[in-house]
């Protein structure tokens, strides 16, 4: 039995699974979730589908990434979460989506309800 970890290909899957996310290129990406990818696909750093989408502002692919399991409060490796991530970028449309998806805003380090008192924004 072989210890090597993922293949070459495997890897590669993931990367351009990440740039999808991250592209808002959601009826592919979901496709591939569809088919077998796991909607809480984690990068090096802790970041989720989930997470890069809503960092970019891809509200319609965080939601369709929610309705297939993805974690919406679900924290990176610096205990942000994708709600913290949107309010910091100013993705009015993401951070909707993802209150509206029950995303807490007292999760994570720094909260999103903190990032917004810090950023003169609001929760709504």
């Amino acid at each position: 039995m072989s210890d090597a970890g993922p293949s070459p290909e495997l890897v590669e899957l993931a990367h351009q699974m990440f740039d999808l996310a991250r592209e808002g290129a959601g009826e592919r990406l979901l496709a591939y979730v569809d088919a077998g990818v796991p909607a809480d696909l984690t990068d090096a750093s802790g970041n989720t589908l989930l997470m890069l989408a809503a960092y970019h502002g891809h509200a319609a692919v965080v939601a369709g990434l929610a309705e297939r399991g993805a974690e919406v409060d679900r924290t990176n490796d610096r205990g942000q979460t994708p709600l913290a991530g949107a309010v910091f970028k100013g993705e009015d449309d993401v951070v909707a989506a993802l209150l509206a998806l029950g995303a807490d805003p007292d999760a994570g380090q720094p909260t999103a309800r903190a990032t917004a008192e810090m950023f003169g924004r609001t929760l709504a």
